[in-house]
């Protein structure tokens, strides 16, 4: 339902921009002008921060992070005889919720190669851009990515914390 009350105020929104850009006052065929030049910067600026992030992916940002978690678990689990079954049980958790942040980057790094993929070309002559629902929907899957990029950085953040805890409760035995 709201879903739906928001799609028609945007619709109604930029059916009054349009009317206004072609047969508006000067005023208002001005203010459209304004309007869209400022909705293709912040596309043009949402586009260049997917382009930085998919650099973070592709040097392997948070790859490092993972592995040296698995090396860390690793060598907490072959001194295994000097700790007590609670920080092992802890171990394992750990570990389950590494290898499912592994699998969202996974999800993650596969949604960024489909969005490279379906990415609009630039236009071969100058005044023509690619239809409004293209740019659109390549926004609405670039911001799902980002908030998913954000989740897992919160996500790996709070696995970092936990095992530091765990490998001090570790060398406290």
């Amino acid at each position: 339902m709201i879903r739906t009350i928001i799609k028609l105020g945007l619709l109604l929104l930029a059916a009054i921009l349009v009317y206004n850009y072609f047969f508006g006052t000067s005023e208002e065929k001005a203010q459209s002008k304004e309007v869209f030049k400022k909705t293709g910067d912040a596309l043009g600026a949402a586009w260049s921060l997917i382009k930085t992030e998919k650099q973070k992916f592709d040097t392997g940002k948070y790859d490092k992070v993972l592995d040296q978690l698995g090396n860390a678990y690793k060598a907490v689990r072959e001194r295994a005889k000097y700790v007590d079954e609670k920080v092992l049980s802890r171990l394992d958790e750990l570990e389950r919720r590494k290898a499912s942040l592994e699998q969202q980057l996974d999800s993650i790094e596969s949604g960024d190669q489909s969005l490279r993929e379906t990415a609009p070309q630039p236009a071969p002559k100058k005044g023509l851009k690619p239809a409004a629902k293209t740019d659109s929907t390549q926004s609405a899957k670039a911001a799902d990515q980002q908030r998913r990029k954000e989740a897992l950085q919160r996500e790996l953040d709070k696995l970092i914390r936990d095992t530091d805890a765990l490998l001090k409760q570790a060398q406290e035995k």
